[in-house]
């Protein structure tokens, strides 16, 4: 079995001069790729040299969270690095992009219609780079759906993946419909969280992609409760070792054999990122081979 962890964000501050010991010890447990999404554009070469060092994967784009504090000319600075790696097999996607509406601040204007014309620009440098796109919805799918639509004009589909989706059987099947993948981690591993579990259990298994979004959205195993925290526990940090953990619950959700879930989802992120099937054939994982450092990062709010 090999897992591929289709949103890792490696390179945060949090893993630091751990980073190497975490990839090698998700390459000892079988996650034969990771995928960096960037976050803004003082981390674009941060990603770029992980995925070139260990033979994994990246992202470039400007996630939400970060578009109050990005320069004037972030997306110019986003295109032209684009068009820079263009041939560079490792760039897989345009990510992490998207909408978050679950921070107060984001909500009101100025900064809603800011990262509102950021989502929409960086849809249509997807689209002139021919990229698929990773996804950021929190709180926000129907403006996202309507982002991705209006873009794409009609009939229009997308490759790619909703990260870290949390939102309604509807709202899977019309991003399902725009051709995208949906991203399933940690938050599926909680007994409470009834309405993902239900998602995670029933939607078509060829929708389906896994992911950490580590060192966010730990599973249930590493979280500590504010009680715990509060007597001095510190919270713990989600790594892409986790994965075939968190594979092994959705599994059990969908009365799966482990294996089969390991084929299909890893079939399902190829699909969504073609770039991945070279990857995956030409560089076989080898944990010596990841060297690099880390960038101070603000979590990114999958969960």
């Amino acid at each position: 079995m090999r897992w591929i962890d289709t949103h890792c964000h490696l390179d945060a501050q949090e893993f630091g001069a751990l980073a190497q010991v975490e990839r090698a010890s998700a390459a000892s447990k079988n996650v034969a790729h990771c995928v960096f999404p960037a976050v803004e554009v003082g981390n674009f070469e941060a990603v770029r040299r992980l995925a070139h060092a260990g033979a994994d994967a990246y992202a470039l784009g400007i996630h939400p969270l970060y578009v109050a504090g990005a320069p004037d000319d972030a997306l110019a600075q986003l295109a032209a690095a684009l068009q820079q790696q263009r041939d560079d097999p490792h760039l897989v996607a345009v990510g992490e992009i998207g909408l978050d509406f679950f921070v107060p601040e984001l909500c009101a204007s100025p900064l809603r219609e800011r990262q509102l014309a950021f989502f929409r620009e960086q849809l249509k440098l997807a689209r002139q780079f021919e990229l698929p796109v990773l996804l950021h919805s929190r709180r926000a799918v129907d403006q996202v759906l309507k982002g991705l639509r209006d873009v794409a004009g009609p009939g229009g589909q997308w490759r790619g993946i909703a990260h870290a989706f949390s939102g309604s059987f509807s709202q899977a099947q019309a991003l399902i419909g725009l051709g995208l993948k949906l991203g399933f981690g940690g938050a599926l591993t909680y007994d409470r969280a009834l309405q993902l579990r239900r998602l995670a259990a029933t939607l078509p298994l060829e929708s389906i992609v896994l992911e950490t979004d580590a060192p966010d959205m730990p599973p249930h195993w590493l979280y500590k409760t504010a009680q715990q925290r509060a007597a001095g526990a510190p919270q713990g940090i989600n790594s892409p070792a986790e994965l075939p953990r968190i594979a092994a619950e959705l599994a059990a959700l969908r009365a799966l054999p482990l294996a089969e879930l390991a084929t299909a989802t890893t079939a399902n992120a190829v699909a969504a990122l073609p770039r991945l099937r070279r990857l995956l054939a030409s560089s076989p994982r080898s944990a010596t081979r990841v060297h690099t450092t880390s960038t101070p990062r603000a979590g990114t709010g999958g969960k």
